[in-house]
């Protein structure tokens, strides 16, 4: 059995910058909903483009992980 060392370290660090990247792109949609908490809370008018955020962070999530599954179907 052979092992291509080469190949598994680029899915290694593949898989690990997009973690993080998924990871980091989620919690900036956590932020934004937060934010959107307080400009609400404090009647600011930032509260929509603090929605707007977090929803495409959230949509920018969900296209990540629909892309994933097509990767694995097809």
């Amino acid at each position: 059995m052979k092992i291509d060392w080469a190949a598994l370290g680029s899915v290694f660090g593949v898989s690990l910058v997009v973690t993080v990247a998924l990871v980091g792109l989620f919690t900036l949609g956590i932020a934004g909903l937060s934010r959107r908490e307080r400009a609400a809370a404090s009647g600011g008018g930032s509260a929509a483009l603090a929605l707007t955020g977090a929803y495409a962070a959230f949509a920018g999530c969900a296209a990540a992980v629909a892309y994933g599954i097509y990767l694995i179907v097809a």
